[in-house]
């Protein structure tokens, strides 16, 4: 059975380029022999994340998240059986959310800056299924 689950939560600490690659590079290290795909989006403060793949496989790595000592307030956004993935061929990509058009933002929330704590779960799936349909999405391997 395939899931895709989608959760945000704060940074304990202000995101840096290297914390994104070495999450990135143990995603990419990892996620392939788990069969779980997805996209990592964020901003100087909050992580918003997509995984999608098997049921077990996906609720340990969520599970293993809950415990990051990068992660804080961590909240379950959307999860959900899927009969196929929307990011199949990303083992995991990226987006910096704060570079995006502040346009887009504006659409699904009130300030045109990504909070998944001040918008329903609705308006952050719909963003990130807009930013995947424009493939504003960075790093697909």
């Amino acid at each position: 059975m395939l899931v895709r689950l989608i959760y945000a939560s704060r940074a304990r600490e202000t995101i840096t380029h290297e914390t994104i690659e070495g999450i990135l590079a143990a995603s990419r290290q990892r996620n392939p022999q788990q069969g779980i795909t997805g996209v990592l989006c964020y901003s100087d403060t909050i992580f918003v994340q997509v995984l999608e793949g098997g049921r077990d496989q996906v609720n340990r790595l969520y599970g293993r998240l809950l415990g990051d000592a990068r992660h804080q307030d961590v909240i379950l956004l959307a999860y959900e059986s899927i009969d196929e993935r929307q990011y199949s061929s990303w083992t995991m990509g990226k987006i910096r959310l704060d570079k995006i058009n502040r346009s887009l933002l504006l659409k699904y929330s009130v300030t045109g800056e990504l909070n998944p704590y001040e918008v329903s779960c609705c308006s952050t799936v719909a963003l990130l299924n807009e930013l995947a349909s424009t493939a504003a999405f960075a790093q697909r391997d």
